[in-house]
């Protein structure tokens, strides 16, 4: 994540850079360094530099779930029994190795955990919630929302 405290060391060509390369990862950088008026060279620095410094965390290929079986997106919230440090650590731990899980978040509320879980369908929603994320020592309870229409997902960060 990039704070607000660092963006201020960006320059407005830094700026564009990212802007950019978050909508078309896989230009290249002689093509990258035409749309910003640089030579390659110099592009080349300042996305090394980028990628040091922790403005991009990494490259990736964002694939259609449908295409590749999978048709049901949901969101778990979930609730531990005991609030202490080491329960929900080992909590985390578990779910970081589920592939079903494609996000997780420690949140405020009712709740202590949020989930973005996408699988096939219901019943191996089923298989998931029940034979994997309730048997996780420590789950109290869980509340489940069913995607029914994707209206926006976005991974590219305003910078303006």
């Amino acid at each position: 994540m990039i704070k607000s405290s660092r963006i201020s060391t960006l320059d407005d060509t830094d700026k564009t850079i990212l802007q950019i390369l978050q909508r078309e990862g896989r230009l290249s950088n002689v093509e990258l360094a035409a749309r910003i008026s640089l030579s390659a060279p110099a592009t080349h620095t300042r996305v090394r530099r980028l990628e040091q410094d922790g403005y991009i965390a990494k490259y990736v290929a964002i694939l259609d779930p449908e295409k590749v079986g999978c048709d049901l997106l949901c969101f778990i919230q979930v609730s531990l029994q005991l609030h202490s440090p080491e329960q929900l650590g080992a909590f985390l731990n578990t779910v970081k190795e589920m592939p079903e899980v494609l996000e997780c978040y420690t949140v405020t509320g009712e709740y202590d955990c949020m989930m973005k879980v996408l699988v096939q369908n219901h019943r191996e929603l089923e298989q998931f919630w029940s034979q994997k994320l309730m048997g996780v020592p420590g789950v109290a309870r869980t509340h489940t929302f069913i995607v029914l229409n994707e209206v926006k997902q976005e991974t590219a960060i305003a910078l303006d």
